[in-house]
């Protein structure tokens, strides 16, 4: 019974790891176009949040001016974030703006904004009436975009698994008369669009900084020390917190400055064996054989040879005693 319910939890944890391929929105240009010393600018597409890097030929943009690009939906609006200095960096995915927003752009997008309720309302209606939120489908309807430049509304929605929405979309195209997109997003994109506040009480990372993360994985909360409480490590998404990859390069960096636990070590003319990382604090616990302990910071330890030694044998700066 207690292994069932250790491997119940790691099933659990398993579960956190976010394993879906978030598909780019950006039609992306050859990085060997890329020309140099042009402005690069951060960009965050108005519809999704989604943030993505784009050049820019004509005068210079403020943050928070509004731009058109092309998306794999269509031409659409993003806002400017920030710009960057094309110092040669390298970008895996990056786009082109095709121009700057008009006055008569912008109308536009206040009017498709007000378009976009009623549709949103009359799309999760017709989602009931067809039984799509049934148990083991639940989808859900998260929002409706209308395209700046294109005719066509987007629905973005998720589910437990794969929708058959053909009676849906027949549905849709007879009441609006368009063309109409039905895209199905992950839990953490879900997060990204509808944003909220973390645990932090700040706004989701996802949301209102940059959603291109590395892979988040149960690895990086080990090997950050983190208490493995699903509740503790995961966000409102259901997915591991992104503040766990944001921070890994940095416990990585701290690691390589202290012994790793278990290590034996020398110290005031005594073996010492290290039982505790505080990694964020830079701090190692020292403990003896009959029990005596001791904290000493990362200033206190180098490496010679692949073998560490403690700087001085008499009490070092920063030193705590435990016991």
């Amino acid at each position: 019974m207690k292994n069932e319910q250790i491997n119940d939890e790691y099933e659990d944890l398993d579960r956190l790891e976010d394993n879906e391929l978030i598909e780019d929105t950006i039609v992306e240009i050859e990085s060997a176009q890329l020309p140099p010393d042009i402005p690069i600018y951060h960009l965050r597409l108005a519809c999704s949040s989604e943030t993505f890097f784009a050049i820019y030929k004509g005068d210079t943009l403020p943050p928070k001016s509004q731009v058109i690009v092309p998306t794999r939906y269509g031409r659409d609006l993003a806002v400017v974030i920030r710009q960057l200095r094309n110092d040669n960096r390298k970008f895996t995915k990056i786009t082109r703006i095709e121009r700057p927003a008009t006055d008569e752009d912008l109308e536009r997008a206040r009017n498709n904004a007000r378009y976009e309720e009623k549709a949103f309302l009359v799309c999760r209606d017709l989602i009931e009436e067809h039984g799509l939120t049934a148990k083991g489908l639940s989808m859900k309807l998260l929002t409706a975009h209308y395209l700046l430049e294109e005719p066509k509304i987007v629905f973005f929605y998720t589910a437990e698994k794969r929708v058959d929405f053909r009676a849906l979309l027949k549905d849709l195209i007879a009441y609006f008369k368009t063309r109409i997109e039905l895209k199905q997003i992950g839990y953490r994109e879900d997060a990204r669009i509808c944003g909220g506040i973390g645990v932090c009480g700040r706004e989701f990372c996802c949301h209102a900084v940059f959603d291109r993360l590395k892979s988040i994985t149960i690895k990086m909360a080990k090997e950050q020390k983190l208490s493995l409480n699903t509740n503790k490590i995961s966000g409102p998404c259901e997915k591991l917190l992104c503040c766990l990859a944001y921070e890994h390069d940095f416990y990585m960096e701290q690691a390589k400055l202290l012994p790793p636990e278990g290590y034996k070590i020398t110290y005031q003319g005594t073996l010492w064996k290290i039982i505790e990382l505080n990694l964020l604090l830079g701090m190692a616990t020292l403990e003896t054989e009959d029990g005596k302990k001791t904290m000493l910071p990362k200033t206190q330890f180098e490496k010679n040879n692949d073998r560490w030694f403690v700087k001085n044998s008499g009490k070092g700066k920063g030193e705590k005693i435990l016991q």
